[in-house]
């Protein structure tokens, strides 16, 4: 590991995660038509998918703040509501002159929607992330995969693109949605398929609101790449790392941070603005061009 490996790696992770242009395609297409070994180990990978997340977090830091507070919120209630149910049907049935304790009403607000949402998500992004990983490591051994993912990733973003902002907020999406999307997100784990590019896509086809899918795409990665990350932290037992490559590791890290923040601010003037088409033509072309590449490497 060098300090410009750790920059490249990082600008790599912090521009391909959030743009939607696939960090796992690209990645893949790094190391096969470049030649460049990237494999810098577990504790680098989870570094730069960390400092990505601290990305996510700066930029959405109060309305993250306010999904924990009204998750706990939610938890708190289903205690209270668990306890007026037992004591209802358990308890004394005679309440005296008071009447009976009303239950509270759990999802009393957008925010507390909106974290369910996020959990139904998760699900089948985890299932699904879980299945397929053996699958996710042999797509990642040759350039036809990531080709056909970034093609598909281009038909995607032109399908976003021509899509009718239909201005769905937290109340107004379903259950389903949620759990559609968290499908979509678990399948772009394939290399190619841009999670971002995938999710968004799918959340305005759903009929977000183009600024809400934005937020809901970022948001729902927190338990992806966190869950993801303490997978992977167990492997990292008894290595035996330097001081130097420490340092580098973090330089890196920094960069997929600060590179995500400015690219999740771009995502969202360009959801607004409808402007999916030149990354609908990169990602084509640069999937031809992998195709390309296998067929020749074939020969």
């Amino acid at each position: 590991m060098t300090v410009l490996k750790a920059i490249l790696m990082g600008l790599i992770q912090g521009v391909a995660e959030f743009l939607p242009i696939s960090s796992s395609g690209h990645l893949v297409l790094f190391k096969q038509l470049f030649h460049v070994n990237t494999d810098t180990g577990i504790l680098f990978d989870v570094m730069l998918h960390l400092g990505t997340l601290l990305a996510v977090f700066v930029v959405f830091r109060k309305e993250i703040g306010k999904l924990c507070i009204e998750f706990i919120k939610i938890l708190a209630d289903i205690g209270k509501n668990a306890k007026i149910f037992v004591q209802s049907r358990f308890g004394k049935k005679d309440w005296g002159f008071s009447e009976a304790p009303k239950y509270h009403k759990v999802i009393a607000n957008a925010y507390r929607k909106f974290a369910l949402l996020i959990l139904v998500s998760t699900i089948p992004t985890a299932i699904l992330g879980y299945l397929a990983k053996d699958l996710v490591k042999l797509a990642s051994e040759n350039l036809l995969v990531p080709g056909i993912g970034l093609i598909l990733t281009a038909i995607l973003l032109l399908i976003a693109d021509m899509v009718k902002d239909q201005g769905k907020t937290p109340k107004q999406v379903s259950y389903t949605n949620g759990f559609v999307i968290g499908i979509c997100q678990g399948i772009a784990t394939l290399p190619g398929l841009s999670r971002s590019g995938t999710t968004i896509a799918a959340a305005l086809i759903s009929g977000f609101d183009r600024k809400f899918a934005v937020k809901y795409s970022f948001l729902m990665s927190i338990p992806a790449i966190l869950g993801a990350s303490v997978l992977e932290l167990p492997k990292l037992k008894g290595a035996n790392i330097p001081l130097t490559e420490i340092a580098y590791y973090g330089i890196g890290m920094a960069v997929a941070a600060v590179t995500g923040y400015i690219c999740i601010k771009t995502m969202l003037v360009v959801v607004k603005k409808k402007k999916f088409l030149g990354f609908s033509i990169y990602c084509f072309l640069v999937g031809v061009a992998a195709v390309v590449g296998f067929m020749v490497q074939q020969m």
